[in-house]
């Protein structure tokens, strides 16, 4: 399969302590543990970094998908709430979806939703392997 596009990064550091950027130069940014989990909270975590990235990537895929069923959605934001959970063995992710948008009724809104669930590659990406939930609030 052939990519349309690919991204490049490089963490430095220990990992939550530390920095990260872009080979284009256009993300640099200092990495620090959350003040949560014992750190000084004064720089970016990656599950902030995940959170905006499949804010983005699935406001994207939604208005996508409201162009092609020609849904007049007029404004659409997208939280994506991370949270990490410590597990037996290692640790795992979780994501809260909160969808809002106004333009069309509830009903229509779930079914724009769930459907830009289906082609959003974050999304395809974590099925199966991370809970995601979809909270779709109108405006």
């Amino acid at each position: 399969m052939s990519a349309l596009y690919t991204a490049s990064a490089t963490a430095s550091g220990d990992g939550r302590n530390g920095e990260a950027r872009t080979s284009d130069g256009q993300l640099k940014l200092n990495l620090a543990t959350p003040t949560e989990m014992g750190g000084a909270g004064d720089g970016t975590n990656p599950e902030q970094l995940f959170a905006a990235g499949y804010a983005a990537c699935f406001l994207s895929a939604l208005k996508m998908i409201a162009r092609a069923e020609k849904a007049p959605i007029a404004d659409a934001a997208i939280t994506a709430d991370v949270s990490l959970h410590k597990q037996e063995v290692g640790f795992k992710l979780g994501v809260e979806l909160h969808v809002e948008m106004s333009g069309v009724d509830q009903e229509a809104a779930e079914k724009l939703v769930e459907a830009a669930h289906q082609v959003c590659p974050y999304s395809n990406a974590t099925r199966g392997n991370i809970d995601v939930v979809l909270d779709v609030t109108v405006a």
